[in-house]
């Protein structure tokens, strides 16, 4: 009864770890439901529905000639190359964080200085999470500064009360950034559902620099931003939530719905070629005859300056994307 609940309805949906366990952890745990599925105590053929494996956090190592590893705190660079104190040069190579290697970034002083958000996020927004990634400490002050605007979205620095910019008007009074919030909705979802969390992040930060430049707040917005934000940093969220009046905890919270309305574009971009070549890039609406779109074109002074007078022998239109205009 109790493996029916807990493995409903076809065992664990997702098995996160990194590639050096596929051989231990992951080939044990496949065995052995295998041999429960046999005697007939699980439920399921196969333990997990799908496998993904991490990346690796990689750092700086530096190593002697005879061998020995060195702190990055007794590193000093000269340029290109790495010495000791005493001037010795050292090998410096990038390699997987190993505590025997010296290498290793202690979360305890990443947090004291920049705060548990700011590292969680960092870690998530280094680059694809299935990818090797480099250590750099310094890359942590980028996400804390963006931690910091969202901050000041709500509360204003100087006084530490609600920032003058928030407004209790309707989120369809700022269009705009109403708009751009449910597509920020949709791409954070999506981004959620196979894992990409750097580019969900990267649009959460294109909303603050949005909501950043806006006269106006609706706190209504804010909040639903505020919803989103929750799970990348969880300490700062809640902070928010409770001053802008939300009830109970944001980790509670439902997860907000888009409009599909909202992720129509008002209007598009479309490439116009001539001889295949960029030439000039047109504003158009939205479904837009290729009738419209070729006139358009051929009325651009500057299509027409590629043109040179020469006969046109074919125009081929791409609705919403592009125009080639052959000569």
């Amino acid at each position: 009864e109790k493996e029916r609940y807990f493995m409903a309805p076809d065992g664990v949906d997702l098995y996160v770890g990194g590639v050096e366990h596929a051989v231990l952890h992951l080939l044990y745990a496949r065995f052995w439901h295998k041999v429960l599925f046999d005697c007939g105590l699980v439920h399921t053929r196969e333990p997990f529905q799908r496998l993904f494996n991490q990346g690796m956090i990689l750092a700086y190592s530096y190593q002697d000639a005879q061998g020995r590893y060195y702190l990055p705190d007794d590193v000093e660079w000269r340029g290109e190359r790495a010495f000791t104190a005493s001037g010795e040069a050292l090998e410096a190579r990038i390699e997987k964080m190993s505590k025997s290697k010296l290498n290793v970034a202690n979360p305890d002083d990443v947090i004291a200085e920049y705060g548990a958000d700011a590292l969680r996020l960092f870690e998530l927004f280094m680059g694809p999470l299935e990818q090797q990634k480099p250590w750099q400490t310094k890359g942590v002050e980028g996400v804390s500064r963006f931690l910091q605007r969202a901050w000041r979205l709500v509360v204003d620095e100087d006084t530490g009360a609600l920032s003058k910019t928030l407004c209790h008007d309707p989120p369809e009074s700022a269009p705009e950034l109403w708009r751009l919030l449910h597509k920020t909705i949709k791409k954070v979802g999506d981004d959620i559902d196979s894992l990409a969390m750097n580019t969900a992040i990267s649009s959460l930060m294109i909303w603050v620099n949005a909501a950043t430049a806006a006269d106006r707040l609706p706190m209504a917005t804010v909040q639903v931003f505020v919803r989103l934000l929750a799970p990348w940093a969880p300490h700062v969220a809640e902070e928010l939530w409770q001053r802008l009046g939300g009830e109970g905890l944001v980790s509670l919270a439902s997860w907000p719905g888009y409009q599909a309305s909202y992720l129509e574009e008002d209007t598009i971009t479309i490439v116009v070629q001539v001889n295949g070549k960029k030439r000039e890039v047109l504003t158009v609406l939205p479904g837009a005859s290729r009738d419209q779109i070729s006139e358009l074109a051929m009325a651009s002074d500057k299509v027409q300056s590629f043109l040179q007078g020469r006969p046109v022998k074919k125009v081929v239109v791409v609705p919403d994307r592009l125009v080639n205009i052959v000569v």
